[in-house]
């Protein structure tokens, strides 16, 4: 059974947000990072800070539209800002 994932990527550039959803989590910051996005293309490089996985594409959907909402937006951030720095 295939998951979807809602992931949240990072630009080192400007310290923006990006949330997508993808069902390959390895493959999909690869594209972005290699300039195949044009919303990310001007703020590379990236790096993936978080992702979730769902067995229902809709569930994913209904996160991903969550984390573009301003509530959801401040959730992300505190949660990034309790992240290990690397």
């Amino acid at each position: 059974m295939p998951f979807f994932h809602v992931y949240v990527l990072q630009s080192e550039k400007d310290k923006q947000f990006y949330t997508g959803i993808t069902n390959n989590i390895e493959r999909r910051p690869k594209q972005h990072n290699r300039g195949h996005t044009r919303s990310t293309s001007y703020r590379l490089p990236i790096k993936l800070i978080f992702y979730e996985s769902f067995l229902s594409k809709h569930d994913a959907l209904r996160r991903e539209r969550y984390f573009k909402t301003t509530k959801g937006k401040t959730t992300l951030k505190q949660n990034v800002a309790q992240l290990p720095k690397s």
